[in-house]
């Protein structure tokens, strides 16, 4: 049978999970951010695979453990891998105790797909799930996807066989949005401010009964593809455009192969090929389930997902505790 790496990435997240998740509502995101990314870090030393991380916390001279370029899992064994990690999307929403941080990774087998070398800017998105993923444009400006509301919102409402009043756009609460808020209150469709998170915001949009028909705004561009791998599985669609708010963005963004600087991606060429994408939920949100404890250890919820086989599995793990050789023992 052939293996499917995906379970193994989803252990690992599952292990970050359990390892943040004592320091939900402690008001402390360095030490969250600390403890998944040091799991996870820990959790690629038993995979066996040859895997060079390609979207991570940073430049090596920035971060101490899965920065961009860092190679993981046991050296010269099995398949070689790109890997884009986030290990806590949502260092705010657990530092406040905030539903939808989740830890993270995708990967694609070397010659079988590929991911965007996203560099650590902004990037503006709409995202949506299978039944509207060909009713949504994004325009080569941002003036032009503001023009472009409420054309998208009424084509999403025709492809849902809803009103759209009906709708639910989820969007991230910054001042960068003001406009595109207006505009969509213009329309008549209802809103969900996010404080962070849009790739868990993304990926519900996709989430049969979620009650996220869309996301609009502007995120980060390396949570984009990490969408966009979640996306491919779940047949639905994100499009995004990088956004350069000074030239270094654009050298930067020219340094990691991108040419074209206007280009509008979609969730194929964001996340190309055999995708592998795994998610565990830290706090509870539209998309997964937080770390819940029990009396002998804890409950965590793990989406698994594979473009290839078109496969998503949704799994509850209950963790006992009591064994003391258990590695989550030791967070």
């Amino acid at each position: 049978m052939e293996r499917n790496i995906s379970f193994e990435l989803g252990r690992i997240c599952e292990r970050a999970a359990l390892a943040v998740a004592p320091f939900v509502g402690r008001g402390d995101r360095h030490a969250a951010d600390y403890a998944a990314t040091q799991a996870m870090r820990q959790g690629f030393e038993d995979l066996k695979i040859r895997g060079t991380v390609v979207i991570g916390e940073g430049e090596r001279d920035k971060a101490p453990m899965l920065y961009i370029g860092e190679e993981v899992g046991l050296s010269g064994e099995g398949p070689k891998l790109k890997i884009a990690v986030d290990p806590l999307e949502g260092t705010n929403l657990v530092a406040n105790g905030w539903p939808g941080a989740i830890a993270v990774i995708a990967g694609v087998v070397e010659g079988e797909g590929d991911l965007l070398h996203a560099p650590d800017i902004y990037m503006e998105k709409i995202a949506v799930g299978e039944a509207a993923r060909d009713s949504i444009q994004l325009g080569r400006s941002l003036e032009e996807t503001l023009e472009l509301v409420d054309v998208n919102l009424h084509n999403i409402a025709i492809s849902l066989r809803k009103h759209v009043k009906e709708l639910t756009v989820m969007v991230l609460e910054r001042p960068r949005h003001t406009e595109l808020v207006a505009r969509i209150r213009k329309v008549g469709s209802r809103i969900r401010f996010i404080t962070d998170g849009d790739v868990a915001g993304a990926l519900a949009t996709a989430k049969p009964n979620s009650g996220i028909d869309c996301l609009m705004g502007i995120g980060a561009a390396p949570e984009g593809v990490l969408a966009a791998a979640g996306m491919r599985a779940l047949r639905g669609q994100i499009l995004g455009r990088l956004v350069f708010t000074k030239d270094s963005d654009k050298q930067r963004a020219q340094s990691m192969g991108i040419t074209d600087l206007d280009h509008i991606y979609t969730s194929e060429e964001l996340a190309q090929g055999d995708v592998m994408f795994a998610a565990t939920g830290v706090t509870g949100g539209d998309f997964l389930k937080g770390v819940v404890y029990t009396a002998d250890g804890a409950l965590t919820n793990t989406v698994l997902m594979r473009s290839k086989s078109n496969t998503i599995r949704w799994q509850e793990v209950h963790h006992r505790f009591d064994n003391p050789d258990n590695v989550y023992n030791n967070f």
